[in-house]
């Protein structure tokens, strides 16, 4: 979108039509004086994106895009070697640039660079040319200290795998910034800004840039890994932020948030009908705020929104997930005011190359560039991709056909949170489990099987990337119920655990918050509030993530296995795992 504020000229030229008009007495007369030309203009481009997730490779995912007759058209997008061509083109078509990013670039991430503690992600990064980047929730996944290590380098082991495995780790050459993010010392994490500045003397324009994580980090990790911090509200520290740049010359103030929301529409450039978090947070915005990179929730969009000052919108963006995407910005920066006076985005689709799976064909097309992928950042990631490839290719089993959620961003689990479900009940069985739960955000990718229904370790740990515990506990039937409540309640994000075979519930949106459960059966009896349940949900859980505080309340717990191991256990029982189709949670009244 570009904007064209208004530009008013006319005391300038009513200044020149005086001075030409009027004649001086003769007494007067000078020599005419020579004046300096007013500085053009300056513009710079600005190169985003936000939740990379260690996409080293194409993740085999598509951009639903405008096909030109009113449909759509999936376009293969994605690998970390074709966003950097990507990157490079919109570097070249921006004299003044900088690359930016909104969180969310380690962790959660592809096998071959989760194996490597992400050290991968970070060094194509590197090569990329990235220079800011706020801090993501998932950045918190293996801890704050090992967070650290990321941006400084080095091999000191903060987890249970083992640092600089193929190389000498440097650390990143970007800077983390974490404006509400606070130690007990109440300074911040990482710096909670930084400036870039552009052109000498009277051209010169410095853009500064805020970088901060979502307040509800503590919900979505771990809590010992964030041990020793809080997270403050997202608006108050822009605010605060703003002035400070303000008075170290920044021209432009642009905002690296990881919080975002959702569109409507398939159109990756388009803002129909905009929700989510990211909303409050710009409604409390003092003017002064020109452009918000926004990510965290996958979505793709480009919309205007608010007031940045000057009767301006705020420009806000967000790129999407695993590099599929990455927003051109540019903000046109007068140098003499010291005020962005236009400022457009275009999400530029990182078509790489087109793959097969259980689902069918994804060919690439003629509608959208196609780039080719730059040959250090494909050598450099072939190099991590080699030393996990026995076990990404390893077969698991074989399933009956793809398991998917019902998109990739819904709050409901679908096929794939049944076979979750399923394969926890299955494994923790020796616990005494009678009962198992998954969260759908939890769920980081479908499984496309071979055409022969083959699935591999690979597919699996996309999946369930986090490496979390199984924990079997024990639960009151009241407290069953409150535990679906907890993610049907008005209090945060909404959604709808997915539970093992034999476990069925309704659900009513329309009935008062924590009311919301109308039945709740375990193999066709009505669930018992007094009586005692045997339930297994993963560790992340199990500590109160997602919202889910009422699992905190379980006693007896038993640690079981690893998440991911759990489900190659379930699939490779059988020769052929039927993919569950049932509805387990269904949802009646409006």
């Amino acid at each position: 979108m570009i904007f064209k504020p208004a530009i008013h000229i006319a005391p300038l030229a009513a200044l020149v039509l005086l001075g030409a008009c009027a004649t001086p007495p003769a007494a007067h007369l000078a020599m005419p004086q020579a004046t300096s030309p007013v500085p053009a203009a300056v513009e710079v481009g600005i190169i985003a994106i936000n939740d990379f997730h260690g996409a080293l490779e194409p993740p085999r995912a598509a951009v639903a895009a405008p096909d030109q007759k009113g449909g759509s058209i999936p376009v293969p997008a994605g690998g970390a070697a074709w966003l950097a061509s990507a990157v490079d083109q919109l570097k070249a078509q921006h004299p003044n640039h900088v690359v930016v990013a909104a969180g969310d670039l380690t962790s959660a991430s592809q096998l071959a660079s989760s194996l490597h503690l992400d050290e991968p992600a970070v060094g194509v990064m590197n090569r990329i040319g990235l220079e800011f980047n706020a801090v993501g929730n998932h950045e918190f996944d293996r801890g704050w200290k090992e967070l650290q290590r990321l941006q400084n380098g080095g091999c000191e082991k903060n987890t249970r795998l083992q640092p600089c495995q193929l190389e000498q780790f440097q650390g990143a050459k970007y800077e983390y910034l974490s404006a509400s993010t606070y130690k007990a010392d109440g300074t911040t994490l990482f710096p909670a800004t930084g400036l870039k500045s552009f052109g000498t003397g009277a051209r010169k324009v410095t853009v500064g840039f805020i970088g901060l994580s979502l307040k509800d980090v503590p919900t979505l990790v771990s809590p010992d890994e964030v041990a020793g911090l809080t997270f403050g509200d997202e608006a108050e520290a822009i605010n605060r932020e703003v002035p400070k740049l303000k008075a170290e010359g920044a021209d432009a103030v642009v905002v690296l948030i990881h919080q975002g929301g959702y569109t409507t529409g398939s159109d990756p450039n388009g803002c129909d009908e905009l929700t989510g978090a990211i909303r409050p947070i710009l409604d409390h915005l003092n003017p002064g705020v020109d452009l918000v990179v926004s990510g965290h929730t996958h979505w793709q969009y480009v919309c205007q929104y608010g007031q940045s000052g000057g009767d301006t919108p705020i420009l806000l963006t967000s790129a999407g997930v695993y590099g599929k995407l990455v927003t051109d910005i540019t903000l046109t920066i007068d140098p003499i005011h010291h005020r962005v006076i236009a400022k457009k985005a275009h999400n530029v689709i990182v078509q790489s190359e087109g793959y097969s799976s259980g689902r069918g064909d994804v060919p690439n097309t003629a509608l959208y560039p196609q780039f080719t992928p730059r040959a250090d950042i494909a050598s450099y990631v072939s190099a991590y991709v080699k030393d996990a490839k026995d076990l990404i290719a390893r077969p698991v089993g074989k399933l009956s056909g793809p398991a998917a959620k019902p998109s990739s961003e819904s709050n409901q689990g679908g096929p794939l949170g049944n076979l979750i479900a399923d394969g926890q009940l299955y494994a923790s069985r020796s616990a005494g489990a009678q009962i198992a739960f998954t969260n759908p955000f939890g769920i980081r990718a479908p499984i496309d099987p071979a055409p022969d229904g083959t699935v591999t370790f690979g597919q699996i740990y996309l999946v369930q990337p986090f490496n979390n515990n199984l924990v079997t506990m024990t639960l009151t039937g009241a407290q069953v119920r409150a535990v679906i409540e907890d993610g049907l309640d008005d209090d945060g994000t909404k959604q709808v655990l997915a539970a093992s075979t034999g476990l069925k519930f309704t659900f009513d949106m329309s009935r008062p918050s924590r009311s919301r459960v109308v039945s709740l059966t375990l193999n066709g009896k009505p669930v018992d509030p007094k009586a005692s349940y045997r339930v297994t949900v993963v560790q992340f859980l199990a500590e109160g993530g997602d919202g889910f505080s009422t699992f905190k309340q379980g006693m007896d717990e038993v640690r079981g296995i690893i998440d991911n191991e759990a489900m190659q256990q379930w699939i490779a029982a059988v020769p052929i795992r039927q993919v569950p189709t049932e509805v387990r949670a269904v949802k009646i009244g409006d």
